[in-house]
């Protein structure tokens, strides 16, 4: 909630500041909190520190996507996302992986969070050595367009596509940070792994899946917009409707079955991180290069609000339906087993509500990308 906050001042900096900047102090300042939180000596500590890392990664998003959207045409903006947004299914992977070694090794969990701050710091000082194009330079009519009289989210919020766009990332993201959040613990609840060998799992279908997932549909979603631009939305559509029964299948799988479970999670998240890659290039095909960093933010105020009473709401699902299997004969450890793999079905159903979501916001887009142009030809 401290990040959907802290966004949006941070959104609005990042459409007036130097943005290379922006995302230098913010990975560090983010990475020195993550340090820290290794160091925490009880739950207030950490529960301060933790949100030490969300206001500095709440820097992020606006500057990296407003950075993309100068630095890169239209017709290959998909891709170059996709690449930014690789970070996510890796470095999620490898925390998987790393962390279970961690884990096993030492028998903490401090370690780990030493271990993830030591890139960060790096690469916030790398940071500063990037290119700083001006906003609209990578546009053919080569203008920024102006930021709007009034306020910039009221503008942001009077593009139709965004009503679709914004939406579809609550859902979509509830989804991946109960995936995100829960898939270990269910790997150990349910099919019966330890921690290490549920992370090697979830690395590989998580990291690579997922990481194999953004790269293909940024290649194809730059493809499909050459003959139409709301055609990236459309793939993402196309994807989330596949993804739900492959999802599907992969929960029915028996207690025990994870290789069956992971071969069908693997191209379930392959299909579900093509999301990033097609909805992110839609964004910038339908709003100035002076708003990008705002529209963002308010994409992520609405989506880490969504997703901080979803996330809490899955939980409390997870434990109402292991009280009623208590209720109903199984054990302690089977009941919470059984009410977390009851719970991950909302992942599938999720996937299928957003199909339609995501289909009628991509017979907008074409509209308002053309408004979108003709309001930096009015500016130029």
């Amino acid at each position: 909630m401290l990040y959907a906050a802290v966004g949006i001042p941070l959104g609005h900096w990042a459409d007036v500041g130097r943005r290379k900047v922006i995302l230098g102090l913010g990975v560090m300042f983010w990475s020195a909190l993550t340090a820290l939180s290794g160091l925490a000596w009880g739950f207030a500590s950490l529960f301060v520190f933790r949100l030490g890392v969300g206001v500095g990664e709440a820097s992020c998003a606006p500057a990296a996507n407003s950075l993309l959207g100068d630095l890169f045409p239209s017709e290959q903006r998909a891709r170059a996302i996709s690449v930014f947004m690789l970070g996510l299914p890796l470095g999620l992977g490898a925390s998987y992986l790393v962390s279970g070694l961690i884990v096993k090794a030492t028998g903490g969990w401090r370690e780990a969070l030493y271990l993830a701050a030591a890139p960060g710091l790096v690469l916030g000082l790398l940071a500063f050595l990037l290119p700083e194009p001006p906003r609209g330079a990578a546009e053919p009519l080569a203008a920024a367009g102006s930021r709007p009289k009034g306020s910039a989210i009221v503008a942001v919020l009077r593009i139709p596509t965004m009503w679709w766009i914004i939406p579809s990332g609550a859902l979509f993201n509830l989804n991946m940070y109960a995936l995100g959040a829960f898939l270990t613990s269910f790997m150990i609840r349910y099919h019966g792994l330890d921690i290490d060998y549920a992370n090697r799992f979830n690395s590989v279908t998580y990291g690579f899946g997922g990481g194999l997932g953004i790269l293909g549909a940024g290649w194809l979603a730059d493809r499909v917009a050459r003959t139409r631009v709301g055609g990236r939305m459309q793939l993402a559509a196309g994807a989330l409707f596949l993804a739900a029964p492959l999802t599907w299948l992969a929960l029915q799988q028996p207690r025990g079955d994870y290789w069956s479970f992971a071969a069908l999670m693997l191209p379930g998240c392959f299909l579900l991180f093509g999301y990033y890659s097609t909805v992110y290039a839609t964004i910038q095909d339908i709003v100035e290069p002076a708003m990008r960093g705002t529209a963002m933010a308010v994409y992520f105020f609405v989506f880490y609000l969504f997703t901080a009473v979803g996330i809490y709401g899955f939980g409390w699902l997870s434990d109402f339906l292991a009280e009623r299997a208590l209720a109903g004969g199984a054990t302690a450890a089977d009941a919470r087993a059984l009410g977390l793999h009851h719970a991950m079905y909302v992942i599938p159903t999720v996937a299928a509500v957003l199909t339609p979501v995501l289909w009628a916001g991509s017979r907008t887009v074409a509209r308002d990308h053309q408004r979108m142009l003709a309001r930096i030809r009015q500016a130029g």
